[in-house]
């Protein structure tokens, strides 16, 4: 017999579209038939599985072992030791860490050269980072794993470091995914550019990216142009005399936007050898996503308002201020 209790990422769905998640590999009409068989109990009485599951339900299953692990998609105990094995190995070698969390969202400090999302199975990304840290910490189950997976928000390019939020549960997802598509929610990075610039202003263009390249080109337009579809906001902090170190505010968010523009505006990040920089010694391109402003709470759903104007700020990365360190010795 097999046993669990209904999570908060679980309630509010009906029972039979839950256990069509939860037995992946189980035909439907297999899983009717045993609800009426009694074979799936909910709160151990009969159900039909049209049942709106709440948090602390109770479901049963009788299964043999065996053939539980077939309908979950689960390898049993010696293919989660070795899955976890593997996942520690690739958490250690990341030097991630939360930087904010509560019951429903948790803030990562993703570094350079870690993918936001996995773009093959056996890449390791900040979305299993998550996964893993909430069942170290207890936040998420494994049968809570089966119909629910924590995600990322927003995503960062593998090489820019940085604040990514995350959803840890079902309402935390849709709430942060909200505020982020309703530009509720203010984005700033931290980047140091070619060249000076020595007044803030806003650039706005027109962004195509070439998939085969994996590469974005612009086109700069000036004034009030309706065909724009990105505007950034740039705002020296410091100028040098062969460089300029930025505030940047995205009021959209296409792929490569800050790097794209800047080098089309031939001012390139530093260490962005895909957009034109020849910096030799750097690894990655020195960008990082430092700030988060939240709205106000008036602009967050009930159970958000304590995030009212919250304002998240890191330290510059260990390659900013390397850099800087190595400008400020030259002069």
């Amino acid at each position: 017999m097999q046993e669990f209790e209904i999570g908060k990422n679980q309630a509010g769905q009906r029972f039979d579209k839950f256990l069509f998640k939860y037995l992946k590999n189980a035909p439907q009409s297999l899983i009717y038939k045993q609800l009426r068989n009694k074979n799936i109990t909910l709160n151990r009485k009969k159900a039909a599985g049209s049942e709106m599951l709440k948090e602390g339900d109770k479901v049963e299953s009788f299964f043999s072992d065996e053939t539980f692990l077939k309908f979950t998609g689960e390898k049993g105990d010696a293919g989660i030791s070795a899955r976890e094995t593997a996942n520690k190995e690739h958490k250690d070698s990341f030097n991630i860490k939360a930087v904010y969390e509560d019951e429903d969202i948790l803030i990562a400090d993703k570094p350079a050269g870690m993918l936001s999302q996995k773009a093959k199975d056996a890449d390791y990304s900040v979305n299993e980072w998550l996964t893993d840290h909430l069942i170290d910490n207890g936040s998420l189950s494994r049968n809570e794993l089966k119909t629910f997976k924590p995600s990322i928000c927003n995503r960062l390019d593998r090489n820019t470091s940085g604040l990514i939020i995350c959803g840890k549960s079902l309402r935390g997802l849709q709430e942060m995914t909200r505020i982020i598509r309703e530009g509720l929610i203010e984005k700033y990075y931290i980047t140091l550019a070619h060249g000076r610039i020595d007044k803030a202003f806003t650039a706005k263009g027109i962004l195509q990216k070439d998939r085969s390249v994996n590469k974005s080109f612009i086109k700069n337009l000036t004034g009030d142009d309706l065909n724009a579809n990105i505007v950034t906001d740039f705002k020296p902090l410091k100028v040098y005399d062969n460089s300029s170190l930025l505030e940047v505010n995205l009021h959209t968010g296409k792929p490569h936007q800050i790097r794209a523009q800047l080098a089309s505006l031939g001012h390139p990040v530093f260490g962005d050898k895909k957009y034109g920089a020849d910096d030799k010694g750097l690894k990655y391109q020195i960008l990082q996503a430092y700030r988060l402003v939240f709205p106000s709470k008036d602009h967050l759903s009930e159970g958000f308002k304590h995030l009212d104007n919250k304002e998240i700020v890191i330290p510059y990365s260990e390659l900013l201020s390397g850099e800087l360190k190595r400008i400020e010795n030259r002069k």
